[in-house]
Parts: C-alpha cells; structure tokens; sequence
C-alpha cells in the first residue's frame, strides 16, 4: 500500500513552494525522495514517497516544511525543520482578539514592530524563527524554547509592554544561563 500525506496552503504562497523555475520544489523532492503534486487554484499539496523511500516519516517532514512555507517562511527557513530538535507552532490571532481587520493589524504590528524591529528582537531572544502570516503567527524553535517564545507572543497579544515582554526574555535567558 503506498502512503500518501496531503494539505492545503494558501494560494499566494504556493509560487514559494515552486520556486523559480520549479527550483525548491525539485529540491525537496529530491531531498527527501518524495513527489510533489501540487494544484496551484486550490494550494492542495500531494505528498508522495518515492518507489525506492522506505521511510515513511519523511512524509510528515516534508509536510510541516510545506506547511510553514504556507505560513510565511522561506524555503531555507522552513528546512530548518529537518533538526529534529525542531518543532513547528501555529498560533491563530483570530482566537485571541476576533475577526476585526482592524484588531488583528493592530495585534500583527505589536508583534512585528517597527521595521521588523520587535519580531527581530523575539527571534533573537528566543532562539525560534517567527512569521507573521495572515491571521496567524507561526514559530519554529526548539521543544525548550518554543513554549517561551509562545508565552512572549501571547503578553504582546495581551496588550503588554514590549519593555516588560523583553525584561521577562532577558529574565529567562539568565534564569537558563545558571
């Protein structure tokens, strides 16, 4: 029986999971000896193990890189997922302030900050690698650090100071660091 693995990821990211040319596409494929078929109207992603891969949990491997590209990483970003000390954390905006566009924009730039300046300083602190995507904040890190890195975004959702989410980062860093 052949093992198959499929999702869907939004429309304008599935040019990033082709790349030009169809480069990061056959780069994955090739990578993991998987196929890729992939329906650009519908973002609907097959995932299929080469005849001669045996090891099916490449499957949900190429599947989470799939799924954070369609959250906003970059090719190179998202194969940091291949450490498998990696894990991979969506966190829906929607569930923490509604639907309101206006809500949400003003949640996605606490988060961001000016110039990227915020979503830099979080990266940096928390060692995770974070995307701002649509209605979703989406992190990549370590099983030790994402929950931090989680805990960090939720005080910005929440309405916190930054100065107070960094003196807690800074805080935690030394807390480790002993």
């Amino acid at each position: 029986m052949e093992q198959k693995t499929y999702i869907r990821i939004p429309r304008d990211r599935v040019g990033v999971l082709i790349g030009p040319h169809g480069k990061n596409k056959k780069r994955i494929e090739a990578a993991f000896q998987v196929n890729l078929t992939i329906d650009s109207e519908t973002g609907n992603i097959e995932i299929t193990p080469q005849p001669d891969q045996t090891d099916v949990s490449v499957l949900f491997t190429v599947r989470n890189i799939s799924h954070a590209i369609g959250r906003g990483f970059s090719l190179k970003r998202a194969m940091t997922l291949l450490n498998e000390d990696q894990e991979f954390l969506i966190i829906d905006l929607e569930e923490y302030v509604g639907t309101s566009k206006n809500a949400l924009g003003r949640v996605k730039g606490r988060i961001i900050g000016r110039g990227g300046k915020s979503r830099a300083l979080l990266e940096e602190l928390t060692e995770c690698l974070i995307s701002v995507y649509g209605s979703t904040v989406a992190m990549i890190g370590s099983y030790e650090m994402l929950p931090v890195a989680r805990e960090a975004v939720e005080m910005l959702i929440d309405g916190a100071f930054h100065k107070t989410v960094w003196n807690h980062l800074y805080a935690y860093r030394r807390k480790m660091k002993k």
